[in-house]
């Protein structure tokens, strides 16, 4: 079997992960044409080459077309997710993560899972990212992942229901029992979206296996 190895030292997000995927040679034509099964409008999905410090890696960005995404619960993600004609295991990986994201913000919040109103985490880019990333990974012949302690940054970020500590609320709740780190990097480099696909894929945390 194939492995991914994630090195996070700059933390993950959504579009981070579906970079790397990108890079790793699934096409971006591929992406668009599987998440076009999918109901959802009002985004468009581009990759585009980038340098950083001196070395080539792929940029994937996620351009909504409206300011503001609907709240969207639970049952309202996995109306779109079943609804489409993807494949039944990207399907049921998706939705495997969104309920880790899910039990997390209820905890966070202290209500039930079906009061949550998944706000920046339920709005369009989220959901691209989330059922993109497995999207990728089934091209890949699904390896198995395996992921690096995970940098988190440090500072505060400001979100839908205030401004918070780094981690916040949400992403410190995923990564419960999950090897994490801070230095003198400021910003949240760990997203809920990031939080959840490794908290979801990652069959163990640790340095790269021999």
């Amino acid at each position: 079997m194939r492995g991914l190895y994630l090195d996070c030292f700059s933390g993950i997000s959504g579009d981070m992960f579906l970079g790397a995927l990108v890079d790793l040679g699934v096409e971006t034509a591929h992406l668009r044409s599987q998440l076009k099964k999918l109901r959802v409008s009002g985004y468009s999905l581009s990759a585009s080459r980038v340098d950083r410090s001196g070395l080539a890696g792929t940029k994937v960005d996620v351009a909504l077309s409206a300011a503001r995404q609907p709240e969207r619960r639970l049952k309202d993600i996995a109306r779109i997710v079943h609804g489409s004609r993807l494949s039944a295991t990207v399907r049921r990986r998706a939705m495997d993560a969104f309920e880790t994201l899910v039990d997390a913000e209820a905890r966070v919040h202290r209500v039930s899972k079906d009061r949550v109103h998944l706000h920046e985490v339920g709005a369009v880019d989220a959901i691209v990212d989330i059922v993109g990333a497995m999207i990728g990974l089934e091209r890949l012949g699904w390896p198995r992942v395996i992921c690096s302690p995970l940098h988190v940054g440090r500072g505060m970020v400001t979100m839908e229901h205030g401004t918070f500590p780094v981690p916040g609320p949400a992403t410190a709740e995923i990564l419960k029992g999950k090897p994490c780190y801070a230095t003198e990097v400021e910003g949240e480099l760990v997203t809920p979206t990031g939080a959840t696909l490794v908290a979801t894929l990652a069959e163990s945390f640790g340095p790269m296996p021999p």
